[in-house]
């Protein structure tokens, strides 16, 4: 996947219909073992704009990935999604998929690092202009697990938002090395993170002077915001919560980004 133009359905949905989005494979290494991200981007703009590292759910990089990337890019952003496992790792199917999520998640000083290195990679990059100035993580299920820990970790982004992710972590006292504002948007019938992992949030945070928020969205479950996610009252696509979260997701980050 070097480089690819999402179909014109897919532009139509991020709503520039003229515009050609571009995937572009960027490779990088961490103690010397290679991983690829995907950077993608509205090729019609050439100004210099604000960055989104975004962690996918639990298959990766996946092109299905790319087109959730193109949804947040716009021609706002520069998306670039994050590789947690490494080049030589691609899940063809769930239960590949959760091997290699319960790997990473289980180590969660790893996860922060691979998360940081890529914020790194993205930020470093030459191909497509960059305010680095300007940079937030986004991440869905495993992937806004994983965005919070790197929130947790002290990341020095400009904000965190979370579509339908874990909440837990092994170590609450973390969250005050929070820098920048959290938003977590979450399903208020999703059963993979139930109503002890929210509350725990809640008074992790609330033990903090982070600047943080919680859209709960009634009738959602896990996946919301994916087009593919059909498995009834477990994992299921939701168009119009899908919505107003991309719409929570720029309002918070025409916030931050604007306040700079």
């Amino acid at each position: 996947m070097n480089k690819m133009c999402i179909a014109l359905a897919l532009t139509g949905m991020v709503g520039a219909a003229e515009a050609a989005v571009v995937v572009k494979s960027h490779a990088y290494e961490i103690a010397g073992e290679t991983y690829e991200g995907l950077l993608v981007y509205d090729d019609s703009v050439t100004t210099p704009r604000p960055g989104l590292l975004m962690v996918p759910n639990w298959l990766g990089v996946t092109e299905r990935s790319a087109e959730k990337a193109a949804r947040a890019a716009g021609d706002k952003y520069v998306v670039f999604m994050a590789d947690l496992y490494g080049k030589a790792v691609r899940p063809s199917n769930p239960d590949e998929a959760k091997a290699a999520a319960t790997s990473v998640r289980g180590d969660r000083p790893l996860m922060r690092k691979r998360a940081q290195a890529a914020v790194e990679a993205f930020r470093s990059q030459q191909v497509v202009a960059l305010d680095t100035g300007k940079m937030a993580a986004i991440g869905f299920c495993f992937g806004g697990g994983a965005v919070l820990e790197l929130a947790r970790s002290g990341s020095d982004l400009d904000a965190f938002v979370s579509f339908h992710g874990n909440l837990d972590t092994p170590n609450p006292d973390d969250a005050k090395q929070i820098k920048a504002p959290v938003l977590v948007l979450h399903g208020a019938d999703d059963p993979a993170v139930p109503k002890e992992q929210v509350d725990a949030f809640i008074a992790e945070m609330k033990a903090t002077d982070v600047d943080w928020q919680m859209n709960i969205y009634g009738n959602a479950v896990h996946s919301f915001t994916d087009p593919y996610a059909n498995v009834p009252g477990r994992n299921e696509f939701n168009p119009e919560v899908a919505e107003r979260a991309f719409q929570a997701m720029n309002r918070l980050l025409d916030e931050v980004f604007v306040s700079q």
